[in-house]
């Protein structure tokens, strides 16, 4: 359990004031003379379904709308989330919040909500920057061309929430550096398939999934309506990278499997060790060590927020192959005894996100009915 802790906490942003950041990219630039679209028809789709359901970030969401910050950040952690959760953790022997009030609490599910959209924003920069690289390396022309469609959906996520932040929240955080090394490793990592992996199966899994239990607990309309088009998107790409990794895994040899894996395991790791955020017990004036070992005495079970942000994730990694890959005489493949270990393998029979898309069209949903009401 120490050496768990010091490990999370050396993990650091040391240019916290810097207004750039820069990651080396070794990754080529490749070009294709294969022009024939439709080689890959699920890919095909995809494309054709992302050309029909863009929308426009400032006129498709109604800005003017009031919103109380206090409200949205409580409605995140309502009553059933504090006694099952937050009170074991004031009640576990010093703890730190043991003594906090209202006021108290009120802080923290304010800080709580602000870390979290912030490191939304983030990670979609991460994947604006990511997507931009997969159109460069990636050798089919059809993914190529829905790669493209993404980065423009990337980039509107990166406009809505920082807009969100600024004129509806009261402040933002700076990314989290357990999740800049995740998006690190991923833009630096050479092969074309790892940025898939990394980005759209576990970062973005872990966002369509953190996204829909947002959207289900907000009444905030304006939130509520930023989600529900954000999640459209998103499922898209997930099921960009469970169609394009499926065919490429099944041509890789066990020992390429492995690598990906443990990589999957590690992004894993990664998201985890994120949500303790550290910086908002720091800004809270608690120590953020000594919180992060009271958060990971914790039984996992408890805490049903971070539990079910994989369940996107466990299901893609099955379809993939990634969860028994490698399995042999009755012993389990090595990621599913490690999402075993971590308690989130009962995810594994969850729909994946390759099916899901298509039901999650909502920007297609409010347009039929905006036609339908002035018929």
């Amino acid at each position: 359990m120490t050496e768990d802790i010091e490990a999370i906490l050396a993990v650091t942003n040391r240019d916290m004031d810097a207004v750039y950041h820069s990651v080396p990219d070794e990754a080529d630039a490749l070009f294709t003379w294969d022009y024939e679209k439709g080689a890959r028809p699920a890919l095909s789709k995809l494309y054709e379904k992302a050309k029909t359901s863009q929308w426009n970030g400032a006129t498709d969401l109604d800005w003017s709308i009031d919103v109380d910050p206090e409200r949205v950040c409580a409605e995140m952690h309502g009553s059933d989330y504090r006694s099952a959760f937050l009170r074991r953790l004031a009640e576990q022997p010093g703890s730190p919040v043991a003594s906090w009030g209202d006021k108290e609490w009120a802080a923290y599910t304010t800080q709580t909500f602000l870390h979290r959209v912030s490191q939304f924003m983030h990670g979609e920069q991460g994947a604006l920057l990511c997507t931009a690289k997969i159109v460069e390396t990636v050798p089919w022309i059809d993914a190529k061309y829905y790669a493209a469609t993404q980065v423009v959906d990337e980039a509107r996520h990166v406009e809505v929430f920082s807009r969100y932040l600024d004129t509806k929240l009261e402040g933002h955080y700076p990314i989290n550096a357990h999740l800049r090394m995740l998006l690190d490793d991923i833009i630096r990592d050479s092969r074309w398939d790892m940025t898939y992996l990394g980005m759209q199966i576990m970062v973005e899994g872990l966002a369509l999934a953190a996204f829909g239990f947002m959207h289900k607990i907000t009444t905030e309309p304006l939130l509520k309506r930023l989600l529900r088009y954000v999640m459209s998107d998103e499922a898209r790409h997930v099921a960009f990278g469970v169609l394009s990794l499926q065919e490429y895994y099944a041509e890789l040899s066990e020992a390429e499997i492995r690598v990906r894996q443990e990589f999957a395991f590690e992004a894993a790791i990664r998201m985890r060790d994120r949500f303790l955020q550290q910086e908002v017990w720091d800004r809270l004036g608690v120590d953020p060590k000594v919180m992060v070992g009271h958060l990971l005495a914790l039984p996992r079970e408890e805490n049903t927020f971070q539990k079910m942000l994989f369940s996107k994730i466990v299901p893609n990694c099955k379809k993939l192959g990634l969860l028994d890959a490698g399995a042999t005489n009755g012993n389990p493949g090595w990621l599913r005894q490690k999402f075993t270990e971590i308690g989130v393998i009962e995810f594994e029979d969850w729909v994946d996100t390759g099916e899901e898309y298509e039901a999650l069209d909502e920007v297609a949903k409010d347009r039929a009915a905006s036609v339908n009401a002035t018929a």
